[in-house]
């Protein structure tokens, strides 16, 4: 039945489809909204919807929205790549619900691929500032059940990371997206985590730290080469950058983070010159030669 429909009569219903996915819900108004159609023709989408996949949503009286079933399964095919790229970007290609709803995940580069259905339950319940409990495997510890409160979906530059509160540790924490292998919202639709547990209380994610590069003085026979890569002014580059994601890109870049820049190597081509601005950071084992004095 889908190919008989018209393009943007398919445009409409991968957009129910997606917010079902992505939001756990969608009002009427919201598609009426989004696509500038009138009630009855935004009625007649939801009721092919609902021929197409009767055991996807059903309709709350009292709230006047349509919610996810427990039974969803997606009628459009979302790809992870194209998903996540788009939902960092804020993107509509106009087969997607993506431009009307900031979703909280930072600009990708380089990406491995999520199940998309593990990065719906995260999006779903970073937008509901809900607890999610996840079956996560770690290389410390093994497999184990955890709840968290998500607020961020990042790329660091090598894998995607769902950055939020672990109430098992008490505190702010990233999980690798591949390595969790099953998620699924708590409590009620609209009920939020305590206020501790959310994105306000991150504050190493809502402090900026200034990271202050340069050519490495030993590895580098000719600084312009860098200065031009980088496109630093008066030979610095100053980027100011999340506590919480300064080793992933330090990391990344391979920059020395000695104090006077002793790691030997032509893979060493930037040096942290500043990195008394890396003072009461965590997560900075991985940042290149990084030692807590």
């Amino acid at each position: 039945m889908l190919d008989q429909l018209s393009y943007a009569q398919r445009q409409r219903l991968a957009y129910i489809d997606f917010c079902l996915l992505f939001k756990g819900a969608i009002y009427r108004q919201d598609l009426i909204q989004r696509f500038e159609v009138g009630l009855s023709a935004g009625s007649r989408d939801f009721t092919i919807y609902k021929q197409l996949a009767p055991q996807n949503l059903v309709y709350d009286h009292q709230q006047k929205r349509y919610f996810q079933t427990a039974t969803f399964k997606p009628l459009f095919k979302h790809d992870a790549k194209r998903t996540l790229v788009k939902l960092a970007n804020d993107i509509s290609d106009g087969f997607d619900a993506i431009g009307d709803v900031h979703f909280p995940v930072e600009a990708p580069s380089s990406l491995n691929v999520p199940d998309i259905f593990i990065v719906a339950s995260i999006v779903q319940a970073t937008l509901k500032q809900q607890a999610l409990q996840i079956s996560y495997t770690s290389l410390s510890s093994g497999e184990s059940r955890r709840e968290i409160v998500p607020h961020s979906i990042v790329d660091n530059g090598l894998r995607w990371h769902v950055r939020g509160y672990d109430r098992k540790s008490e505190s702010f924490r990233d999980f690798v997206l591949t390595r969790i292998s099953r998620a699924k919202l708590t409590g009620k639709f609209d009920t939020a985590a305590e206020p501790e547990e959310q994105g306000d209380a991150d504050h190493e994610w809502h402090r900026m730290i200034p990271l202050q590069l340069v050519p490495h003085p030993h590895n580098v026979a000719h600084n312009k080469a860098i200065e031009m890569d980088y496109g630093m002014s008066n030979g610095v580059l100053t980027i100011d950058v999340r506590a919480a994601m300064a080793g992933y890109l330090l990391r990344r870049w391979n920059v020395d983070c000695t104090e006077d820049g002793t790691l030997l190597g032509p893979e060493y081509q930037l040096w942290l010159r500043n990195r008394t601005s890396l003072m009461n950071t965590s997560n900075l084992a991985i940042a290149p030669g990084y030692k807590v004095r």
